[in-house]
């Protein structure tokens, strides 16, 4: 019975590490939406910055992203893959220029103190 109780918990180990391993990185179901079309569409990225700003109803894109959202600024997109990492470039590079006000707002609501948006502005001068 002992040597049962053992097996059952070492194979609980690797099962939850198995399952740790995957939660690495963000979900990709949504990596296919088209970044540009949605930031030249003034009323869907209304929308999704409503959403974010509790002040409108979310898609299932736009819930996934409020969830995430914390975490990713958190963790500096450690969880991001490289096509979200872009993807979250073009879209703060807009916002920062075509949207300051909206900007600001989000800011205000997921970045009050400015640590991430400081990490953010420190990781892209590395890459200009």
């Amino acid at each position: 019975m002992k040597s049962i109780s053992l097996i059952l918990l070492a194979l609980a180990a690797v099962l939850f590490s198995v399952a740790a391993g995957q939660q690495q990185k963000y979900t990709d179901k949504f990596d296919n939406v088209n970044v540009d079309q949605v930031l030249g569409n003034d009323r869907i990225l209304s929308n999704y910055i409503k959403c974010l700003l509790d002040k409108g109803p979310c898609t299932q894109e736009g819930r996934e992203l409020k969830k995430t959202l914390p975490d990713a600024l958190r963790t500096n997109c450690d969880k991001c893959s490289e096509k979200q990492k872009n993807n979250s470039r073009k879209v703060i590079s807009h916002l920062e220029t075509k949207k300051p006000a909206e900007w600001k707002k989000l800011l205000d609501k997921y970045d009050p103190e400015g640590i991430y948006k400081s990490k953010f502005e420190k990781l892209n001068k590395g890459r200009r």
